[in-house]
Protein backbone atom coordinates (compact mmCIF):
# COMPACT_ATOMS: atom_id res chain seq x y z
CA UNK A 1 0.00 0.00 0.00
CA UNK A 2 0.95 3.97 -0.86
CA UNK A 3 -0.25 6.81 -0.35
CA UNK A 4 -0.17 9.94 -2.90
CA UNK A 5 -1.42 13.71 -2.11
CA UNK A 6 -2.30 13.74 -5.52
CA UNK A 7 -5.64 13.49 -7.48
CA UNK A 8 -5.64 9.61 -9.43
CA UNK A 9 -7.67 9.54 -12.52
CA UNK A 10 -8.13 6.16 -13.65
CA UNK A 11 -8.32 6.61 -18.15
CA UNK A 12 -6.27 8.06 -20.36
CA UNK A 13 -9.37 9.45 -22.82
CA UNK A 14 -10.32 13.13 -23.75
CA UNK A 15 -12.20 13.41 -20.45
CA UNK A 16 -9.21 12.43 -18.50
CA UNK A 17 -6.75 14.58 -19.95
CA UNK A 18 -9.09 17.39 -19.91
CA UNK A 19 -9.55 16.98 -16.04
CA UNK A 20 -5.84 16.45 -15.63
CA UNK A 21 -5.32 19.83 -17.46
CA UNK A 22 -7.52 21.79 -15.80
CA UNK A 23 -6.80 20.70 -12.28
CA UNK A 24 -3.07 21.88 -12.98
CA UNK A 25 -1.00 23.08 -11.27
CA UNK A 26 -2.74 21.07 -8.95
CA UNK A 27 -0.59 17.43 -9.09
CA UNK A 28 -2.58 14.75 -10.55
CA UNK A 29 -1.72 10.80 -11.44
CA UNK A 30 -2.96 9.41 -14.66
CA UNK A 31 -3.59 5.92 -15.05
CA UNK A 32 -3.28 4.45 -18.83
CA UNK A 33 -3.19 1.16 -19.40
CA UNK A 34 -1.39 1.99 -23.21
CA UNK A 35 0.77 4.76 -23.81
CA UNK A 36 -1.07 8.40 -24.48
CA UNK A 37 -2.93 8.09 -27.36
CA UNK A 38 -4.01 4.06 -27.60
CA UNK A 39 -6.51 2.29 -26.82
CA UNK A 40 -8.69 5.30 -26.08
CA UNK A 41 -12.12 5.72 -27.43
CA UNK A 42 -11.79 9.30 -28.16
CA UNK A 43 -8.48 8.94 -30.31
CA UNK A 44 -11.30 7.04 -32.83
CA UNK A 45 -14.09 9.28 -32.87
CA UNK A 46 -14.45 10.58 -36.48
CA UNK A 47 -17.05 13.13 -36.78
CA UNK A 48 -16.40 15.45 -34.41
CA UNK A 49 -17.45 17.98 -31.52
CA UNK A 50 -21.52 19.12 -31.66
CA UNK A 51 -21.85 23.05 -30.55
CA UNK A 52 -23.23 26.11 -32.01
CA UNK A 53 -21.00 27.88 -34.26
CA UNK A 54 -22.63 28.85 -37.10
CA UNK A 55 -24.45 32.04 -38.40
CA UNK A 56 -28.24 31.56 -36.97
CA UNK A 57 -27.21 28.62 -34.84
CA UNK A 58 -28.06 29.09 -30.60
CA UNK A 59 -27.39 26.52 -27.75
CA UNK A 60 -30.78 26.77 -27.11
CA UNK A 61 -31.70 24.64 -30.73
CA UNK A 62 -28.54 22.59 -30.20
CA UNK A 63 -30.43 21.21 -26.73
CA UNK A 64 -33.59 21.41 -28.53
CA UNK A 65 -32.41 18.86 -31.05
CA UNK A 66 -30.33 17.18 -28.19
CA UNK A 67 -33.78 16.34 -26.42
CA UNK A 68 -35.68 15.04 -29.38
CA UNK A 69 -33.25 12.75 -30.07
CA UNK A 70 -32.81 11.55 -26.28
CA UNK A 71 -36.55 9.72 -26.83
CA UNK A 72 -37.80 11.38 -24.09
CA UNK A 73 -35.61 11.18 -21.02
CA UNK A 74 -32.93 14.07 -21.22
CA UNK A 75 -32.17 15.97 -18.41
CA UNK A 76 -33.23 19.11 -19.81
CA UNK A 77 -31.14 21.15 -17.19
CA UNK A 78 -28.09 18.84 -18.07
CA UNK A 79 -28.78 19.18 -22.11
CA UNK A 80 -29.22 23.15 -21.08
CA UNK A 81 -25.65 23.23 -19.58
CA UNK A 82 -23.67 21.22 -21.77
CA UNK A 83 -24.70 23.10 -25.21
CA UNK A 84 -24.31 26.60 -23.54
CA UNK A 85 -20.89 25.52 -22.51
CA UNK A 86 -20.00 24.26 -26.19
CA UNK A 87 -18.63 26.73 -27.60
CA UNK A 88 -16.08 28.20 -25.15
CA UNK A 89 -14.92 24.20 -25.75
CA UNK A 90 -14.22 24.67 -28.94
CA UNK A 91 -12.71 27.78 -28.71
CA UNK A 92 -10.71 26.41 -25.91
CA UNK A 93 -9.21 23.84 -27.68
CA UNK A 94 -8.45 26.02 -30.98
CA UNK A 95 -6.06 27.79 -28.52
CA UNK A 96 -4.73 25.08 -27.14
CA UNK A 97 -3.91 24.46 -30.94
CA UNK A 98 -6.50 21.90 -32.30
CA UNK A 99 -6.52 22.24 -36.01
CA UNK A 100 -10.15 22.29 -36.87
CA UNK A 101 -10.97 22.97 -40.34
CA UNK A 102 -11.85 26.17 -41.40
CA UNK A 103 -12.84 27.80 -44.57
CA UNK A 104 -11.47 30.50 -46.63
CA UNK A 105 -12.97 33.58 -44.39
CA UNK A 106 -11.28 31.26 -41.61
CA UNK A 107 -15.07 29.93 -40.43
CA UNK A 108 -15.17 26.48 -38.95
CA UNK A 109 -16.41 23.96 -41.40
CA UNK A 110 -19.36 22.47 -39.58
CA UNK A 111 -20.98 19.62 -40.71
CA UNK A 112 -24.27 17.95 -40.18
CA UNK A 113 -24.90 14.50 -38.58
CA UNK A 114 -27.99 13.21 -37.80
CA UNK A 115 -30.93 14.28 -35.67
CA UNK A 116 -28.94 17.60 -35.52
CA UNK A 117 -31.59 20.45 -37.61
CA UNK A 118 -28.56 21.95 -39.05
CA UNK A 119 -24.61 21.78 -39.65
CA UNK A 120 -23.42 22.04 -36.43
CA UNK A 121 -20.51 19.35 -35.94
CA UNK A 122 -16.76 21.30 -35.44
CA UNK A 123 -14.30 18.63 -37.32
CA UNK A 124 -10.74 18.23 -37.92
CA UNK A 125 -9.57 17.04 -41.50
CA UNK A 126 -12.68 15.18 -42.40
CA UNK A 127 -12.82 12.19 -40.09
CA UNK A 128 -9.77 12.79 -38.03
CA UNK A 129 -11.49 14.99 -35.20
CA UNK A 130 -10.82 12.65 -31.92
CA UNK A 131 -6.82 11.83 -33.07
CA UNK A 132 -5.95 15.65 -33.73
CA UNK A 133 -7.76 16.84 -30.19
CA UNK A 134 -6.14 13.88 -28.72
CA UNK A 135 -3.10 14.79 -29.92
CA UNK A 136 -3.43 18.10 -28.72
CA UNK A 137 -4.20 17.04 -25.09
CA UNK A 138 -1.35 14.88 -24.98
CA UNK A 139 1.54 17.33 -25.66
CA UNK A 140 -0.28 19.58 -23.34
CA UNK A 141 0.11 17.00 -21.39
CA UNK A 142 3.26 16.12 -21.65
CA UNK A 143 4.06 20.09 -21.27
CA UNK A 144 2.50 20.13 -17.79
CA UNK A 145 4.81 19.43 -14.74
CA UNK A 146 1.83 18.99 -11.94
CA UNK A 147 0.63 15.95 -14.30
CA UNK A 148 2.22 12.49 -13.39
CA UNK A 149 1.39 9.57 -16.12
CA UNK A 150 1.63 6.10 -15.38
CA UNK A 151 1.63 3.89 -18.93
CA UNK A 152 0.75 0.44 -18.76
CA UNK A 153 -1.03 0.38 -15.45
CA UNK A 154 -4.21 -0.37 -14.73
CA UNK A 155 -7.07 -0.19 -12.09
CA UNK A 156 -8.61 -3.14 -10.66
CA UNK A 157 -11.27 -2.02 -8.38
CA UNK A 158 -12.01 0.64 -5.99
CA UNK A 159 -11.03 0.84 -1.92
CA UNK A 160 -13.99 1.98 -0.08
CA UNK A 161 -14.09 2.75 3.54
CA UNK A 162 -16.82 3.68 5.74
CA UNK A 163 -18.83 4.49 2.28
CA UNK A 164 -15.86 6.86 0.97
CA UNK A 165 -13.83 6.08 -1.97
CA UNK A 166 -10.09 6.18 -0.69
CA UNK A 167 -7.97 4.55 -3.32
CA UNK A 168 -7.76 2.36 -6.01
CA UNK A 169 -6.03 -1.21 -6.61
CA UNK A 170 -3.50 -0.67 -9.88
CA UNK A 171 -1.47 -4.10 -11.78
CA UNK A 172 -0.01 -4.17 -14.56
CA UNK A 173 -2.56 -3.65 -17.82
CA UNK A 174 -1.03 -6.86 -19.46
CA UNK A 175 -1.93 -8.89 -16.10
CA UNK A 176 1.43 -10.00 -15.01
CA UNK A 177 1.39 -8.83 -11.45
CA UNK A 178 -0.87 -9.30 -8.62
CA UNK A 179 -2.47 -5.63 -7.29
CA UNK A 180 -1.22 -2.95 -5.10
CA UNK A 181 -3.36 -0.58 -3.41
CA UNK A 182 -2.48 3.50 -4.00
CA UNK A 183 -4.66 5.63 -1.55
CA UNK A 184 -5.49 9.08 -2.81
CA UNK A 185 -7.76 11.96 -1.97
CA UNK A 186 -10.43 11.67 -4.65
CA UNK A 187 -10.40 9.44 -7.45
CA UNK A 188 -11.84 10.29 -10.73
CA UNK A 189 -12.94 7.83 -12.61
CA UNK A 190 -12.74 8.33 -16.55
CA UNK A 191 -11.90 5.07 -18.01
CA UNK A 192 -14.37 4.98 -20.78
CA UNK A 193 -17.65 2.87 -22.19
CA UNK A 194 -18.93 -0.53 -22.17
CA UNK A 195 -19.93 -1.25 -26.33
CA UNK A 196 -16.71 -3.20 -26.24
CA UNK A 197 -18.51 -6.16 -24.33
CA UNK A 198 -20.20 -6.70 -27.75
CA UNK A 199 -18.75 -9.00 -30.66
CA UNK A 200 -19.82 -6.63 -32.94
CA UNK A 201 -18.46 -3.25 -32.10
CA UNK A 202 -16.12 0.01 -32.53
CA UNK A 203 -14.74 0.47 -29.63
CA UNK A 204 -11.09 -0.21 -28.96
CA UNK A 205 -10.51 -3.68 -27.48
CA UNK A 206 -9.96 -2.57 -24.33
CA UNK A 207 -13.04 -0.63 -23.04
CA UNK A 208 -15.57 -3.19 -22.08
CA UNK A 209 -17.01 -2.27 -19.19
CA UNK A 210 -14.56 -1.94 -16.53
CA UNK A 211 -14.93 1.88 -15.24
CA UNK A 212 -18.30 0.93 -14.28
CA UNK A 213 -18.42 -2.62 -13.39
CA UNK A 214 -15.56 -1.65 -10.91
CA UNK A 215 -17.69 1.86 -9.14
CA UNK A 216 -21.06 -0.93 -9.28
CA UNK A 217 -18.96 -3.47 -7.36
CA UNK A 218 -17.94 -0.26 -4.88
CA UNK A 219 -21.36 0.33 -4.32
CA UNK A 220 -22.19 3.02 -6.93
CA UNK A 221 -25.70 3.57 -7.99
CA UNK A 222 -25.62 2.97 -11.98
CA UNK A 223 -28.01 5.13 -14.20
CA UNK A 224 -29.66 4.36 -18.00
CA UNK A 225 -27.38 1.13 -18.40
CA UNK A 226 -29.97 -0.70 -20.77
CA UNK A 227 -29.41 2.23 -23.28
CA UNK A 228 -26.60 1.20 -25.59
CA UNK A 229 -26.71 3.09 -29.17
CA UNK A 230 -25.82 0.82 -32.04
CA UNK A 231 -24.07 2.90 -34.14
CA UNK A 232 -25.52 1.79 -38.02
CA UNK A 233 -23.07 2.20 -40.06
CA UNK A 234 -19.57 -0.04 -38.77
CA UNK A 235 -18.00 -1.14 -42.01
CA UNK A 236 -18.78 -4.79 -42.19
CA UNK A 237 -15.33 -6.67 -43.79
CA UNK A 238 -14.68 -8.31 -40.37
CA UNK A 239 -12.21 -6.89 -38.54
CA UNK A 240 -12.75 -6.46 -34.68
CA UNK A 241 -12.95 -4.03 -33.82
CA UNK A 242 -15.14 -2.62 -36.72
CA UNK A 243 -13.74 0.42 -38.61
CA UNK A 244 -16.27 3.15 -38.47
CA UNK A 245 -17.42 4.66 -41.53
CA UNK A 246 -18.55 8.58 -39.97
CA UNK A 247 -22.09 9.66 -39.94
CA UNK A 248 -20.57 12.71 -41.50
CA UNK A 249 -20.43 10.46 -45.09
CA UNK A 250 -24.01 10.34 -44.61
CA UNK A 251 -24.52 14.35 -44.27
CA UNK A 252 -22.45 15.14 -47.19
CA UNK A 253 -25.36 13.09 -49.10
CA UNK A 254 -23.94 9.93 -48.66
CA UNK A 255 -27.14 6.87 -49.37
CA UNK A 256 -27.66 3.42 -47.80
CA UNK A 257 -28.54 0.96 -50.45
CA UNK A 258 -29.03 -3.26 -50.52
CA UNK A 259 -27.51 -5.84 -52.90
CA UNK A 260 -30.74 -4.68 -54.81
CA UNK A 261 -30.05 -1.48 -54.94
CA UNK A 262 -32.84 -0.23 -53.35
CA UNK A 263 -32.66 2.98 -50.81
CA UNK A 264 -34.28 1.12 -47.37
CA UNK A 265 -34.43 4.92 -45.16
CA UNK A 266 -36.46 7.03 -47.29
CA UNK A 267 -39.65 4.68 -46.94
CA UNK A 268 -38.93 4.29 -42.90
CA UNK A 269 -38.16 8.00 -41.62
CA UNK A 270 -38.89 11.35 -43.41
CA UNK A 271 -34.86 11.98 -42.35
CA UNK A 272 -34.01 9.33 -44.38
CA UNK A 273 -30.25 8.56 -43.82
CA UNK A 274 -30.22 11.27 -41.41
CA UNK A 275 -32.91 9.84 -39.03
CA UNK A 276 -32.24 9.14 -35.31
CA UNK A 277 -29.44 6.52 -34.66
CA UNK A 278 -31.44 3.92 -33.03
CA UNK A 279 -33.89 3.96 -36.30
CA UNK A 280 -31.23 3.81 -38.87
CA UNK A 281 -29.21 1.09 -36.76
CA UNK A 282 -32.58 -1.32 -36.55
CA UNK A 283 -32.90 -0.66 -40.30
CA UNK A 284 -29.30 -1.56 -40.91
CA UNK A 285 -29.80 -5.01 -38.67
CA UNK A 286 -33.01 -5.74 -40.54
CA UNK A 287 -31.56 -5.75 -43.74
CA UNK A 288 -28.73 -7.89 -42.79
CA UNK A 289 -31.21 -10.45 -41.27
CA UNK A 290 -32.90 -10.42 -44.57
CA UNK A 291 -29.60 -11.08 -46.07
CA UNK A 292 -29.98 -7.74 -47.87
CA UNK A 293 -26.19 -6.89 -47.35
CA UNK A 294 -27.25 -2.99 -46.55
CA UNK A 295 -24.11 -1.08 -47.70
CA UNK A 296 -22.72 2.58 -47.77
CA UNK A 297 -22.52 4.76 -51.30
CA UNK A 298 -20.18 7.76 -51.62
CA UNK A 299 -20.10 7.49 -55.40
CA UNK A 300 -22.16 9.60 -56.47
CA UNK A 301 -21.64 12.65 -53.21
CA UNK A 302 -17.83 12.14 -52.99
CA UNK A 303 -16.66 9.85 -55.40
CA UNK A 304 -12.33 10.14 -55.48
CA UNK A 305 -12.62 13.03 -52.51
CA UNK A 306 -13.62 10.44 -49.86
CA UNK A 307 -9.60 9.31 -50.39
CA UNK A 308 -8.78 13.02 -48.92
CA UNK A 309 -11.87 14.63 -47.62
CA UNK A 310 -12.66 10.63 -45.15
CA UNK A 311 -8.80 9.32 -45.23
CA UNK A 312 -9.44 6.81 -42.25
CA UNK A 313 -12.94 5.70 -43.82
CA UNK A 314 -10.72 5.19 -47.41
CA UNK A 315 -8.31 3.30 -45.16
CA UNK A 316 -10.44 0.87 -43.71
CA UNK A 317 -11.96 -0.01 -46.99
CA UNK A 318 -8.53 -0.17 -48.90
CA UNK A 319 -7.20 -2.71 -45.96
CA UNK A 320 -10.29 -5.57 -46.96
CA UNK A 321 -10.12 -4.39 -50.17
CA UNK A 322 -12.77 -2.44 -51.15
CA UNK A 323 -12.72 0.32 -53.68
CA UNK A 324 -15.10 3.27 -52.09
CA UNK A 325 -14.65 5.20 -55.02
CA UNK A 326 -16.12 2.77 -57.63
CA UNK A 327 -17.76 0.53 -54.39
CA UNK A 328 -20.60 0.81 -51.90
CA UNK A 329 -19.32 0.09 -48.34
CA UNK A 330 -20.51 -2.57 -46.89
CA UNK A 331 -22.29 -1.48 -43.47
CA UNK A 332 -23.18 -3.44 -40.30
CA UNK A 333 -24.69 -2.03 -36.74
CA UNK A 334 -21.96 -2.27 -33.68
CA UNK A 335 -22.27 -1.64 -30.57
CA UNK A 336 -20.58 2.24 -30.23
CA UNK A 337 -21.26 4.31 -27.49
CA UNK A 338 -23.28 3.56 -23.99
CA UNK A 339 -25.50 6.08 -23.06
CA UNK A 340 -25.40 4.58 -19.72
CA UNK A 341 -22.75 4.53 -16.90
CA UNK A 342 -22.27 5.55 -13.20
CA UNK A 343 -24.86 8.01 -11.95
CA UNK A 344 -23.05 11.83 -11.57
CA UNK A 345 -24.65 14.92 -10.59
CA UNK A 346 -24.23 18.14 -12.03
CA UNK A 347 -20.22 18.31 -10.88
CA UNK A 348 -19.68 14.14 -11.86
CA UNK A 349 -20.00 13.55 -8.50
CA UNK A 350 -20.80 9.83 -8.37
CA UNK A 351 -23.00 8.76 -5.09
CA UNK A 352 -19.56 7.24 -3.42
CA UNK A 353 -17.89 10.13 -1.33
CA UNK A 354 -14.72 10.33 -2.68
CA UNK A 355 -15.32 9.39 -6.32
CA UNK A 356 -16.04 11.57 -9.62
CA UNK A 357 -16.71 10.11 -13.19
CA UNK A 358 -16.85 11.71 -16.34
CA UNK A 359 -16.78 10.95 -19.94
CA UNK A 360 -18.00 7.84 -21.08
CA UNK A 361 -17.98 5.69 -17.63
CA UNK A 362 -20.22 8.51 -16.60
CA UNK A 363 -24.40 8.49 -17.18
CA UNK A 364 -25.00 12.86 -16.62
CA UNK A 365 -28.55 12.59 -18.31
CA UNK A 366 -27.19 14.82 -21.20
CA UNK A 367 -27.88 11.36 -23.79
CA UNK A 368 -31.36 10.52 -22.54
CA UNK A 369 -31.96 7.17 -24.46
CA UNK A 370 -30.62 7.86 -27.51
CA UNK A 371 -27.36 9.99 -28.16
CA UNK A 372 -27.49 12.86 -30.03
CA UNK A 373 -24.28 12.20 -32.69
CA UNK A 374 -21.38 13.92 -31.55
CA UNK A 375 -22.42 15.19 -28.34
CA UNK A 376 -20.06 12.42 -26.84
CA UNK A 377 -17.09 14.32 -27.15
CA UNK A 378 -18.64 17.46 -25.83
CA UNK A 379 -19.90 16.01 -23.06
CA UNK A 380 -16.13 14.67 -22.34
CA UNK A 381 -14.93 18.01 -22.51
CA UNK A 382 -17.75 19.29 -20.46
CA UNK A 383 -17.79 17.23 -17.41
CA UNK A 384 -13.89 17.24 -17.59
CA UNK A 385 -14.22 20.63 -16.50
CA UNK A 386 -17.07 20.37 -14.25
CA UNK A 387 -15.60 17.32 -12.38
CA UNK A 388 -12.20 18.86 -12.03
CA UNK A 389 -13.44 22.11 -10.26
CA UNK A 390 -15.80 19.89 -8.14
CA UNK A 391 -12.80 17.61 -7.30
CA UNK A 392 -10.36 21.15 -6.70
CA UNK A 393 -13.07 22.44 -4.51
CA UNK A 394 -13.64 19.48 -2.24
CA UNK A 395 -10.42 18.27 -1.97
CA UNK A 396 -8.34 21.26 -0.94
CA UNK A 397 -4.79 21.02 -1.00
CA UNK A 398 -2.39 20.13 1.91
CA UNK A 399 0.22 22.23 3.05
CA UNK A 400 4.02 20.79 2.63
CA UNK A 401 6.31 19.25 0.21
CA UNK A 402 5.28 19.34 -3.64
CA UNK A 403 3.86 15.76 -4.65
CA UNK A 404 6.49 13.69 -4.86
CA UNK A 405 5.96 11.30 -8.28
CA UNK A 406 4.25 7.78 -7.55
CA UNK A 407 6.48 4.51 -8.01
CA UNK A 408 4.55 1.20 -7.78
CA UNK A 409 6.40 -2.01 -6.90
CA UNK A 410 3.67 -4.78 -7.95
CA UNK A 411 3.87 -7.77 -5.96
CA UNK A 412 3.69 -10.86 -7.45
CA UNK A 413 0.93 -12.93 -9.04
CA UNK A 414 -1.26 -12.69 -11.97
CA UNK A 415 -4.61 -10.54 -13.27
CA UNK A 416 -4.62 -12.68 -17.02
CA UNK A 417 -7.61 -12.05 -18.53
CA UNK A 418 -9.44 -15.62 -19.58
CA UNK A 419 -9.86 -14.51 -23.24
CA UNK A 420 -12.29 -17.57 -23.85
CA UNK A 421 -14.63 -16.35 -20.95
CA UNK A 422 -14.35 -12.67 -22.82
CA UNK A 423 -15.21 -14.18 -26.21
CA UNK A 424 -18.27 -15.94 -24.73
CA UNK A 425 -19.79 -13.07 -23.07
CA UNK A 426 -19.20 -10.97 -26.18
CA UNK A 427 -21.23 -13.46 -28.02
CA UNK A 428 -23.44 -13.66 -25.58
CA UNK A 429 -23.95 -10.35 -25.26
CA UNK A 430 -24.33 -9.57 -29.12
CA UNK A 431 -27.06 -12.51 -29.31
CA UNK A 432 -29.11 -11.18 -26.46
CA UNK A 433 -28.64 -7.80 -25.52
CA UNK A 434 -28.02 -6.18 -29.05
CA UNK A 435 -30.29 -4.13 -31.43
CA UNK A 436 -33.39 -6.31 -30.49
CA UNK A 437 -34.35 -7.61 -27.16
CA UNK A 438 -36.71 -10.23 -25.83
CA UNK A 439 -37.28 -10.99 -21.92
CA UNK A 440 -36.53 -14.86 -22.18
CA UNK A 441 -33.30 -13.64 -24.34
CA UNK A 442 -32.68 -11.03 -21.79
CA UNK A 443 -33.20 -14.05 -19.08
CA UNK A 444 -30.96 -16.59 -20.92
CA UNK A 445 -28.38 -14.12 -21.07
CA UNK A 446 -27.87 -13.68 -17.21
CA UNK A 447 -28.37 -17.24 -16.68
CA UNK A 448 -24.99 -17.38 -19.16
CA UNK A 449 -23.40 -15.01 -17.46
CA UNK A 450 -23.48 -17.17 -14.62
CA UNK A 451 -21.63 -19.82 -15.92
CA UNK A 452 -18.95 -17.86 -17.21
CA UNK A 453 -18.30 -16.56 -14.00
CA UNK A 454 -17.93 -19.64 -12.38
CA UNK A 455 -15.99 -21.47 -15.04
CA UNK A 456 -13.51 -18.98 -16.08
CA UNK A 457 -10.15 -18.48 -14.71
CA UNK A 458 -11.36 -15.18 -11.89
CA UNK A 459 -9.85 -11.86 -12.62
CA UNK A 460 -10.80 -8.86 -11.29
CA UNK A 461 -11.03 -7.05 -14.80
CA UNK A 462 -13.35 -10.36 -15.93
CA UNK A 463 -15.39 -9.05 -12.67
CA UNK A 464 -15.67 -5.80 -13.90
CA UNK A 465 -16.70 -7.03 -17.35
CA UNK A 466 -19.28 -9.29 -16.30
CA UNK A 467 -20.94 -6.71 -13.82
CA UNK A 468 -20.93 -4.20 -16.48
CA UNK A 469 -23.22 -6.82 -18.71
CA UNK A 470 -25.27 -7.95 -15.90
CA UNK A 471 -26.92 -4.25 -15.64
CA UNK A 472 -26.84 -3.80 -18.93
CA UNK A 473 -29.34 -7.15 -19.36
CA UNK A 474 -30.80 -6.80 -16.09
CA UNK A 475 -31.66 -2.76 -16.56
CA UNK A 476 -33.31 -4.28 -20.15
CA UNK A 477 -35.14 -6.83 -18.69
CA UNK A 478 -36.61 -4.49 -16.09
CA UNK A 479 -37.48 -1.67 -18.80
CA UNK A 480 -40.60 -3.43 -20.79
CA UNK A 481 -41.02 -0.82 -23.59
CA UNK A 482 -38.72 0.18 -26.22
CA UNK A 483 -37.07 3.75 -26.02
CA UNK A 484 -34.23 5.47 -27.97
CA UNK A 485 -31.72 2.61 -28.07
CA UNK A 486 -33.35 -0.13 -26.00
CA UNK A 487 -35.65 -2.12 -28.44
CA UNK A 488 -37.49 -4.82 -26.93
CA UNK A 489 -39.47 -7.08 -29.45
CA UNK A 490 -42.17 -8.62 -26.95
CA UNK A 491 -43.01 -4.86 -25.93
CA UNK A 492 -42.14 -2.95 -29.13
CA UNK A 493 -44.53 0.32 -27.60
CA UNK A 494 -43.17 3.27 -25.85
CA UNK A 495 -45.31 3.32 -22.34
CA UNK A 496 -44.95 7.27 -21.22
CA UNK A 497 -45.47 5.85 -17.28
CA UNK A 498 -41.55 4.87 -18.15
CA UNK A 499 -40.57 7.81 -19.16
CA UNK A 500 -37.72 8.76 -16.48
CA UNK A 501 -34.49 7.51 -16.20
CA UNK A 502 -33.96 4.35 -14.62
CA UNK A 503 -31.44 4.02 -11.87
CA UNK A 504 -29.98 0.81 -10.22
CA UNK A 505 -27.43 -0.79 -7.60
CA UNK A 506 -25.74 -3.78 -8.22
CA UNK A 507 -27.86 -5.74 -5.39
CA UNK A 508 -30.96 -4.47 -7.15
CA UNK A 509 -30.27 -6.61 -10.37
CA UNK A 510 -33.18 -9.20 -11.24
CA UNK A 511 -31.91 -12.85 -11.14
CA UNK A 512 -32.45 -14.66 -14.04
CA UNK A 513 -33.94 -17.74 -12.65
CA UNK A 514 -36.60 -15.29 -10.82
CA UNK A 515 -37.11 -12.30 -13.31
Amino acid sequence: MQTTPRIVIVGAGMAALSAALRLSPRPVLVISPEPLGEGASSAWAQGGVAAAMGAGDSAEDHAADTRRAGAGIVDPAVADLVTRLARDHILDLTAKGAPFDRDAQGNYVLSREAAHGRARVVRVKGDQAGREIMATLIAAVRATPSVQVLEGVAAARLEVQAGRVVGVWLGRADGTSGLALLRAPAVLLAAGGAAGLYAVTTNPARIRGQAMGMAARAGAVIADAEFVQFHPTAIATGEDPAPLATEALRGEGAVLINTQGQRFMVALHPDAELAPRDVVARAIFAQTQAGLRPMLDTRACLGADILDRFPAVAGACLRAGIDPVRDAIPVAAAAHYHMGGVAVDHAGRASLPGLWVCGEAASTGLHGGNRLASNGLLEALVFARLAADSLAAATPEQPGSPAAPVQIAFPPGSQRLDDAAVAQLRRVMTEHVGVLRDGPGLRHALAEMDAIAAGATPSEALTNMLTAARLIAGAALLRQESRGGHCRTDYPGTDPAQAQRSRLTLDQLPQPETA
